[in-house]
């Protein structure tokens, strides 16, 4: 069986007044994101900032321009299109022709580079991919946005290559990535909390298969689900070996590690893999993201995988009464082992050589510093904003994310110190091995071969 690849295209031409928050991801919800998020900021508010907004940023308001936005997260498509209905009011001959995928994302922009057609606004994740598309991105060191930018999400953005330096990209949020389950189902059974170890969460699948819940919904269907989950153990690995994860990703892709020489890899994972299967959904490998958020909003299933904070709007839109919970995976026998983990994993960058560059940086330094800029990420988009702020969120999974990180710390951003190119081709090796294509070995000695290969040079 081959794995199929689902891949969300959605192409957004706003050139001229649009009705506000008209556009929506494949298979999910188009109701406006504001609107799921309860936002109080509208894109009126944004007009009432007028064009003065623009001149501060260093642009001439009023200069026609056309703005290419390539990027991947399609979670985020009704909160992104609110956001250009909003910036059209302030700079209506400003055109941005917004374009989102997510399964093949990789792919599609090294074509678009290597054909030359350089986005004016391209994505990638932070950490390691700064350096990947660094002859491409703006330094954004001296931009206005600075000034807003939480210190953390500025590092990420940093290139390795030259000591740490320069700004490359902006964040779209910061994030907490786990476990979200339903509440009022675990409380039906009688399951007072969320195990944080494996036989522990064997243990609650096999009540709740008894109580008639299906215990998983995976979206396995999507490569980048499977380093959302995969992260946690490879901490936990580190953890093992005494060593940080930074090291321990640097010993796989100069080839000096096997994935048996840890058993939260070797063991741990592919069980975890194997439970999610066995009391997960009926087709996994057909599972995608729209179809995961349904399964768990509507109360099909119980706990929902490899997602975070990006979901839960969608899902509330589903089911505005879903109780959600949030914690870390269950990677070893240690409960200190299961946290949740924090920190900003993508960057938007802005193309260097853009034929629009100035209308470019206006859009971005808008976004970062205006009023309604600012307010987006907490009322419409409900992430965890990426600048410095003391706004409370409303939202389940970033409350319970702070708090647990605060009370256990939280876990390191593993998928940041690796390439997108190479996490894509781990989650289709992890889809044939869920496929019976491959076994639990081949499956790692792919993952080894590959993991230097891709990131070994880089």
């Amino acid at each position: 069986m081959k794995k199929r690849l689902l891949s969300v295209l959605l192409t957004i031409a706003v050139t001229g007044a649009m009705i506000a928050g008209c556009g929506g991801s494949g298979g999910q919800s188009a109701e406006p994101a504001g609107e799921k998020a309860g936002a109080e900021t509208t894109a009126d508010d944004a007009g009432a900032e007028k064009a003065e907004d623009v001149e501060e940023s260093g642009g001439e308001a009023g200069a026609p321009a056309e703005i290419n936005m390539f990027i991947s997260s399609p979670e985020y498509a009704d909160a992104i299109n609110e956001l250009i209905d909003a910036y059209k009011e302030v700079a209506p001959d400003v055109t941005i022709n917004y374009e989102t995928t997510q399964n093949d994302y990789p792919t599609l922009l090294k074509a678009k580079l290597n054909s030359g057609e350089v986005p004016d606004i391209f994505s990638s994740t932070s950490g390691k991919e700064i350096d990947t598309y660094l002859e491409y991105s703006y330094d954004l060191s001296n931009e206005p946005l600075m000034e807003t930018i939480d210190p953390a999400v500025a590092a990420a953005m940093s290139s390795t290559e030259q000591g740490g330096k320069g700004c490359y990209g902006i964040a779209i949020k910061g994030n907490y990535f786990g476990i979200l389950y339903n509440k009022e189902i675990f409380d039906e059974v009688g399951i007072k909390e969320f195990p944080k170890t494996l036989s522990g969460l064997k243990e609650t699948c096999e009540k709740l298969q008894a109580a008639g819940h299906k215990p998983f919904t995976t979206g396995f269907a999507e490569w980048w689900v499977f380093k959302h989950c995969y992260q946690s153990f490879v901490n936990a690995a580190a953890d093992g070996a005494g060593i940080s994860t930074a090291e321990l990703v640097q010993k796989f892709e100069k080839g000096e590690a096997k994935v048996s020489d840890y058993p939260e890899l070797y063991d741990n994972f592919f069980e975890f893999l194997d439970l999610a299967v066995k009391y997960g959904d009926d087709k996994p490998l057909e599972t995608d993201l729209a179809a995961e958020e349904a399964a768990f909003a509507t109360g099909e299933v119980a706990i929902t995988l490899g997602q975070g904070a990006w979901i839960e709007a969608d899902c509330l839109a589903i089911n505005p009464d879903l109780k959600i919970g949030f914690v870390g995976y269950p990677t070893t026998e240690d409960p200190a082992e299961s946290k949740v983990i924090s920190g900003s994993d993508q960057a938007l960058h802005v193309s260097k050589d853009s034929p629009n560059l100035q209308a470019t940086l206006d859009f971005v330094n808008w976004w970062y510093t205006s009023d309604y800029g600012k307010a987006w990420f907490n009322d419409v988009a409900g992430v965890v904003p990426p600048i410095i702020s003391d706004a409370e969120s409303e939202f389940e999974v970033i409350k319970q994310g702070s708090a647990l990180a605060e009370k256990d710390g939280a876990g390191a951003l593993a998928i940041c110190y690796s390439t997108d190119s190479w996490h894509q081709v781990c989650g289709q090796i992890l889809q044939s091995y869920l496929a019976g294509e491959i076994d639990k070995d081949a499956a790692c000695a792919q993952i080894e071969e590959q993991w230097a290969a891709i990131d070994g040079a880089k």
